[in-house]
């Protein structure tokens, strides 16, 4: 683990560097700057992505697509919010915190995040059809004082990336402001319906700089989003959205998709609205039927969902496609190694405190409520179960242990006699995968078809040595790259 004095030391030096690289990328001629942007953005994601600069290189060059999205990301982003989302999602989360988290990971022999999402409140001023939070009412919440032990705790295991999730965080938006504050070396994505964004907090958040958003839109058209969310939810989004970008934030949006929604959502029309409005990037949720009122039939079919698989890969790509960076949660588990829940990556901790593998999983032995120690709670037997059985399938298009490989799920619930942390309607492991074993089945086959075009030999391989590294040996190197790099600031 590196010192406080290197750290702060190597913060600096970063900090520095991202400015100069900034103010160079903002002048005449920047073009040719180009490549210290790539080589800095190289060395902060080697360990989370080490083939990142063989891929910025191959989009970002001169005239090309990505380009024009990094210049125009510069010229319309406040400095003090761009400066700050790299320091703390760059070098704190990606480089150094990560290599926190993988030195945390061996010592204490469990996974230790360097992502943690959790819920402020289930309190929410809307009730969205399919939400998972709209099942848990609207009386739990983690005090300041729970939120601020939770960050401070997990700051020192090395997690600097928190997601706020809900309910809707922003009914608790003092308190997000006074977090995010207090945590400054932390950055913080809030996924919001984005009604209690007004112009008071935009220029809080823009003084702060550490706060980015993901804002829930279902349609181009206000009628649909209105359909799931509410009359007017549209237009406090649009709204929402000018605000945003007028006082220089980052922002992009949550979506979940489902057999009815799929095709509009993943429109030309729908993304040239999110990129007129400023959005950087588009998440993308495959439908889980969790919680009361599940129903299977609203998750996407198989064709939908290969539909999905081209397309995203499509929109993102070098040439063609949009100037937005689109993720789909579900179908780009093959570039983070498949399943990320379970505190490998992730996990989420609910309103009540349960502390959960997965936003969707909601099973836990552990509530931070309860034990106020967070490294005991990520030590829990369901954690340490999904540390034992990943990976739950080679072929990384099938990485979930309930919705691809439904037979997993249960057996680690029963092995760590987890209990279910769902709010309104609780149901075994049993029940719920038997719900998606239909779809699980179908989609392997269509899953088998993806991946073999990809690769023949049915493994994914690597340019680079560290993505195939253990955790257990990755921590040797990174110690011993950090012992060196100390001796030098010594």
């Amino acid at each position: 683990m590196q010192s406080k004095v290197a750290h702060a030391a190597e913060r600096a030096a970063f900090g520095l560097v991202v400015d100069k690289i900034l103010k160079d990328a903002s002048v005449e001629g920047r073009e040719e700057n180009i490549d210290h942007l790539i080589t800095m953005a190289g060395k902060l994601l080697k360990d989370t992505s080490p083939g990142a600069t063989r891929g910025l290189r191959k989009g970002i060059y001169p005239g090309s697509k990505w380009e024009s999205f990094l210049f125009d990301v510069i010229d319309h982003t406040d400095h003090n919010v761009l400066k700050t989302t790299i320091l703390n999602g760059g070098y704190e989360a990606a480089f150094r915190g990560l290599r926190n988290t993988t030195a945390n990971a061996e010592k204490y022999q469990c996974n230790v995040p360097w992502i943690i999402l959790f819920d402020p409140t289930s309190a929410c001023n809307k009730h969205c059809v399919g939400c998972w939070a709209a099942d848990y009412g609207n009386r739990l919440n983690l005090t300041y004082d729970e939120m601020d032990s939770l960050v401070s705790q997990a700051e020192e295991l090395g997690t600097h990336l928190f997601m706020l999730t809900g309910g809707e965080p922003l009914v608790r938006k003092a308190d997000v402001l006074r977090l995010a504050e207090k945590h400054n070396e932390s950055l913080f994505n809030i996924f919001t319906n984005a009604s209690l964004v007004d112009e008071e907090f935009c220029a809080k958040v823009a003084e702060l700089g550490n706060i980015v958003f993901s804002v829930s839109l279902e349609s181009y058209e206000s009628s649909i989003n209105d359909g799931r969310r509410g009359d007017g939810s549209f237009e406090e989004v649009m709204h929402a959205f000018d605000l945003m970008r007028e006082h220089g934030l980052l922002f992009g949006t949550s979506t979940a998709y489902t057999r009815e929604n799929t095709e509009k959502v993943s429109s030309d029309e729908f993304f040239d609205l999110l990129i007129g409005k400023g959005c950087r990037w588009a998440w993308f949720f495959h439908y889980m039927p969790v919680g009361e009122g599940a129903n299977a039939d609203l998750m996407p079919t198989v064709e939908q969902r290969r539909y999905m698989f081209r397309r995203i890969r499509e929109l993102r790509a070098p040439e063609g496609g949009k100037p937005i960076f689109a993720m789909d949660f579900q179908n780009d588990g093959e570039f983070v190694g498949g399943c990320i829940a379970g505190g490998r990556v992730y996990c989420h901790v609910n309103a009540r405190g349960d502390v959960e593998p997965c936003v969707f999983i909601h099973y836990s032995n552990a509530n931070f409520k309860k034990s106020g120690n967070w490294l005991e709670c990520l030590r829990q037997p369901i954690f340490q179960a999904y540390r034992k059985h990943w990976l739950f399938n080679k072929n990384l298009l099938m990485p979930c242990p309930m919705l691809e490989n439904p037979q997993e799920l249960p057996k680690m619930v029963e092995e760590s006699a987890a209990r279910p942390s769902e709010y309104v309607a609780p149901e075994s492991a049993k029940d719920l995968c038997a719900r998606v074993t239909p779809y699980a089945e179908a989609w392997a086959k269509v899953a088998d078809e993806l991946w073999l075009e990809m690769y023949p030999t049915g493994q994914k391989t690597y340019a680079d040595k560290m993505s195939q590294t253990d955790v257990d040996e990755k921590a040797k190197i990174i110690a011993e790259e950090d012992k060196k790099a100390e001796a030098i600031v010594a």
